[in-house]
């Protein structure tokens, strides 16, 4: 089998290619341009194809010659809906024969993150293409992006309250399931919420961090202007975009963390957060 996969040179999407490559599934990477195509060679794609999710033309000479798309989609943009419904509709017309999609958890949420994948699971719904929709918590690895700072500083610092309780995922475990769907037929046609086992707040996890490195962690709140500053995040979209994400977290949390559909389906217990950071300090 062939695909297209849009994110090879994402910091997520790329743990998706060991899966794939594991099971002998060749990828063709969408590249915005040529030093972004040598990124995705490096990641492990086979191949890589220039694209623009905003044209659709770029995205019907993508589909050529391939069985199967896994799309994950660009996030905090204000055309994601756009981009989204392009690559649906470009995959429809090549007759592709399997769209997995790596949406996101509760696309019931109103927040814009979440309520901009809806509309592409509809197109889904309503194509003639065999779809396997993931519904991925909180990515376990948006912690890891922060490991050396959480190392230095010893703790833990987002801008919502420490005592949110949220729902995690080790992204790797939701890449077995997007190679599992490229080669069995078993999720055809079904949407999946994929979570590890349980919910914690920021204490639990500075708790957990500091048994791993042996140190005292100590969870902190932070203003979300620190915060953007701390990032370097410009004014616009997606700055607001995720203030209101963040005001919500402070608010509800996540909720979820039931296991049992992603246990199902990868027949193992998803990886914990305790085995998450200790794979950080191998």
């Amino acid at each position: 089998m062939k695909i297209l996969m849009i994110g090879a040179t994402g910091n997520f999407a790329k743990h998706i290619i060991p899966a794939l490559k594991e099971k002998n599934i060749k990828i063709k990477a969408l590249v915005r341009n040529d030093k972004k195509g040598e990124n995705a060679l490096e990641n492990g794609a086979d191949e890589t194809v220039v694209g623009d999710l905003n044209n659709i033309d770029s995205l019907r000479n993508a589909v050529k010659d391939i069985n199967g798309v896994f799309y994950l989609n660009p996030v905090f943009v204000e055309n994601e809906v756009e981009m989204g419904l392009n690559m649906v509709k470009a995959a429809r017309e090549a007759e592709i024969e399997k769209f997995v999609f790596s949406s996101v958890y509760h696309p019931s949420l109103s927040l814009g993150n979440h309520a901009a994948k809806r509309p592409v699971e509809e197109a889904l719904y309503e194509s003639n293409i065999k779809f396997v929709i993931l519904q991925p918590a909180i990515f376990m690895q948006t912690i890891g992006e922060n490991w050396t700072v959480i190392k230095q500083t010893k703790k833990v610092a987002l801008p919502y309250s420490k005592w949110s309780r949220m729902s995690y995922v080790d992204y790797r475990d939701v890449a077995d399931v997007v190679a599992i769907a490229f080669i069995d037929n078993k999720l055809d046609h079904g949407t999946f919420e994929l979570s590890s086992d349980g919910m914690y707040d920021r204490n639990e996890l500075a708790d957990i961090i500091g048994k791993t490195l042996k140190i005292k962690v100590e969870a902190k709140e932070i203003s979300f202007e620190d915060f953007a500053k701390k990032t370097e995040m410009p004014e616009g979209f997606a700055k607001n975009e995720l203030k209101t994400m963040f005001e919500h977290y402070d608010q509800f949390g996540f909720h979820g963390g039931n296991s049992l559909i992603l246990e199902t389906i990868i027949g193992r217990r998803p990886r914990t957060l305790t085995a998450y950071f200790n794979s950080l300090e191998r």
